[in-house]
């Protein structure tokens, strides 16, 4: 049966399974819910007052151990939309040496590390013992957690699935499993994986599903392992996020570096996407040579290294993370109020996970793409498909429009390592993704006049600035 939209859930569309009893309604506070003594304790220790609306309408069903389809945004609170039932049902039981009692699988390290340090306060409130299990991390010591004895694992898929074929975790007692982020589980091609791991866990346990969109191999695991969900749609998508603004700047190709930077010299933290490995470590040497705190986040980093990043930014020593889509999934930074697609996104999926690192939690932000004029066409096909209307404006650098829109404003231009500024690459018509490889969109041929004449100029600056450092 389709359930009321006033009471925050809805049916889940064609082809979706439908819960064959009524959702029940959604709770009101915390306080209303048959949660323990210690983690409502806790909750108002921390602060956290009022659920989210995908906590309302998901936490009486999940607390009742129905199987839960959700859809939310990311950012709406769905860890504690599944957390806070995970550990209520698993308080009082103890786990034997490798055999956990919940599983929590998500898609990254970042993510499963936020998860981990989002529960650890009621999980010890209940005495609970979490394990995290990532790939990147020490599976020595990961091993060991799990023959000590854990009632909950956080898990990425690769990794679990390295410790069933080495013995060192068994599924067969886990009675409550959680997906999040199953979207992005299936686009990593994780889903045998966690096919692997579904048909491990007890059969009559409880399954919780939570995603931003429920489409494709999504659908796969919810037919095939989800039993008469309920099914709860909340905030939908980013574009319907009223305390989101959505941009396209449209920019000159010789000016994206300079209208980059002074994007990244604003004050308040920004993020930035690129696509690629190199663009992202290019991009961050040229910000820190022009006295911009960047930070770098990509898949090439080892995980101490990512570990480390994540900290400067969030507690402000780094204010610029330029990154790829790694980041895109489970980073939750405070009062982050600017997104920038360096290189617009071509999946309106990834447009919607990127677009959700700001305006987290009820709070206000700003997600910015910057276009080339050739690339006009496609980004506005993909922010369509996405349910996205963005304000488009034409800007360059140094400008009041471009400060207005993004606080931008023009760096120190101290080096922050030691040495002259790293000019910029030669070929400043290039997109990020290939500097110095590809040829600017906007334009039909190569090697133009213009281009040439951008060279000359950044080669003269760059003897003027070996002369200057001596």
């Amino acid at each position: 049966m389709k359930h009321p939209e006033d009471s925050g859930t809805a049916h889940g569309g064609p082809g979706r399974p439908e819960a064959t009893t009524p959702a029940l309604p959604p709770a009101v506070s915390f306080a209303g819910l048959r949660l323990p003594a210690e983690v409502l304790r806790t909750l108002s220790e921390l602060g956290v007052r009022e659920p989210f609306p995908i906590q309302a309408a998901t936490l009486p069903d999940a607390l009742e151990g129905r199987d839960v389809l959700g859809r939310g945004r990311t950012g709406s609170g769905k860890t504690l939309a599944f957390g806070l039932p995970l550990l209520t049902r698993t308080a009082g039981r103890r786990a034997e040496p490798k055999q956990p009692l919940a599983l929590v699988l998500v898609p990254t390290r970042e993510l499963a590390q936020q998860v981990t340090q989002a529960l650890a306060p009621y999980a010890e409130a209940l005495r609970l013992r979490m394990a995290t299990v990532v790939g990147g991390m020490s599976i020595g010591r990961q091993i060991a957690e799990l023959r000590q004895g854990a009632e909950v694992v956080v898990a990425t898929p690769g990794r679990l699935h390295d410790l069933i074929e080495r013995n060192a975790c068994r599924l067969g007692r886990v009675r409550i499993t959680v997906l999040d982020e199953a979207d992005q589980m299936c686009d990593l091609g994780f889903l045998p994986q966690v096919g692997e791991a579904l048909d491990q866990v007890h059969p009559d346990g409880q399954r919780m599903l939570f995603s931003a969109t429920l489409d494709h191999d999504v659908d796969q695991l919810v037919h095939r392992y989800l039993h008469d969900p309920v099914v709860h749609s909340v905030d939908p998508s980013a574009g319907t996020v009223t305390t989101m603004e959505h941009h396209v700047l449209v920019v000159h190709g010789p000016d994206r570096y300079a209208v980059t930077t002074e994007i990244a010299a604003r004050d308040g933290r920004v993020l930035l996407f690129l696509d690629t490995k190199h663009a992202v470590d290019q991009l961050t040497r040229h910000l820190r040579a022009s006295g911009v705190h960047a930070g770098a986040l990509h898949s090439g980093k080892s995980q101490p290294q990512r570990t480390r990043t994540l900290a400067q930014f969030k507690n402000g020593q780094v204010t610029v993370l330029v990154a790829t889509n790694v980041a895109a999934r489970g980073l939750h930074v405070d009062d982050l109020d600017l997104v920038v697609n360096v290189d617009p996104p071509t999946d309106p999926k990834d447009y919607v996970h990127r677009a959700g690192r700001t305006a987290r939690a009820g709070e206000s932000g700003s997600v910015v793409t910057l276009v080339l004029s050739g690339q006009r066409r496609e980004t506005s096909r993909m922010m369509a498909e996405a349910g996205i209307e963005p304000t488009v404006t034409k800007v360059r650098s140094g400008e009041a429009e471009l400060s207005r829109i993004t606080g931008a404003k023009a760096p120190s231009g101290t080096p922050l390592d030691g040495g002259p500024a790293v000019p910029r690459p030669k070929n400043t018509n290039a997109p990020f993704r290939g500097l110095g490889t590809s040829k600017d969109p906007s334009r039909g041929g190569g090697r133009s006049r213009k281009g040439g004449e951008a060279r000359k100029l950044a080669e003269a600056r760059k003897a003027a600035l070996v002369r200057r450092n001596g």
